[in-house]
């Protein structure tokens, strides 16, 4: 089946996008909040905990399918999912059959995630990772020069590793349903930027210059006092609206402000 190519529309009416949206406004924010020292509260710790490339990519997607609700919650779901897999979770998955994961996982639940969809989609991973040699791969092979941005190939990456749930579901949704795809696009963001706060292991390989702002309740409020959009519905549509503001900013790099400028936010509700 073809895939349409996701594309924003146009916000009706004219916008008027904030003075204080500067370059020099956005990098004293990025110098100051910026660090490995403001990272926590954020699953994206965990990836700090692995050396190997692909057991970060592993920690990485389970990390950011687990990243919605309270903070401290999301900490204690990925703490568990992760713990299960040792210190080495490719080795960990190379070896672990459909029935070990469905044991393992028996009893999970992270709000609306059952452990065993968290199987199901592990197991899809493996699947993946046998096939192509490894997630990076994996999503290489749905990636084209002129896809405008990364949404196209995240949406034949999320599909395969979710096959076995029907190429859908809640832990992994696809931009072509609609869904602003947040936490797959902050696994992007970790994997394809490289800083000192983003490990950037497929840094090089694939364009930072297409990822998507990973949209949540914190850069929509931001993206409005900026007034960015005008939309009302927190969707892909809205988020890739929003990148195209910061791309003026920087177009090599949009997202890079991403991490600093919803740090206090998150600092903040952090309970």
């Amino acid at each position: 089946m073809k895939k349409r190519a996701i594309k924003a529309e146009s916000s009706v009416g004219a916008r008027r996008v904030s003075p204080d949206f500067n370059k020099n406004a956005l990098e004293s924010i990025y110098f100051r909040y910026n660090r490995r020292q403001f990272v926590h509260p954020d699953p994206l710790e965990f990836l700090y905990h692995y050396d190997n490339p692909g057991d970060r990519e592993i920690a990485g997607l389970v990390a950011a399918s687990l990243a919605y609700g309270r903070v401290a919650q999301i900490l204690k779901s990925v703490g568990r999912a992760l713990d299960e897999m040792g210190r080495a979770p490719s080795d960990f998955l190379s070896k672990a059959s459909d029935s070990t994961l469905q044991k393992i996982y028996h009893g999970f639940k992270h709000r609306f995630t059952t452990g065993e969809e968290l199987a199901q989609t592990l197991a899809g991973a493996r699947d993946a990772i046998e096939r192509h040699g490894s997630l990076k791969n994996c999503f290489i092979s749905h990636y084209k020069n002129n896809h405008e941005t990364l949404l196209d190939a995240l949406d034949g990456f999320a599909e395969e590793i979710t096959s076995r749930l029907g190429g859908r579901c809640y832990l992994l949704p696809a931009p072509c349903g609609g869904s602003a795809c947040k936490r797959m696009n902050l696994f992007l963001r970790w994997m394809v930027r490289k800083d000192e706060v983003d490990p950037g292991d497929w840094s090089g390989v694939l364009p930072a210059s297409k990822l998507v702002i990973p949209l949540d309740a914190h850069m929509w409020r931001i993206a409005n006092q900026y007034g960015l959009t005008q939309r009302k519905q927190v969707d892909i549509v809205s988020a890739i609206e929003i990148t195209k503001e910061f791309r003026k900013i920087s177009p090599e790099d949009p997202v890079k402000y991403d991490f600093s400028l919803t740090r206090p936010g998150i600092m903040g509700n952090y309970k």
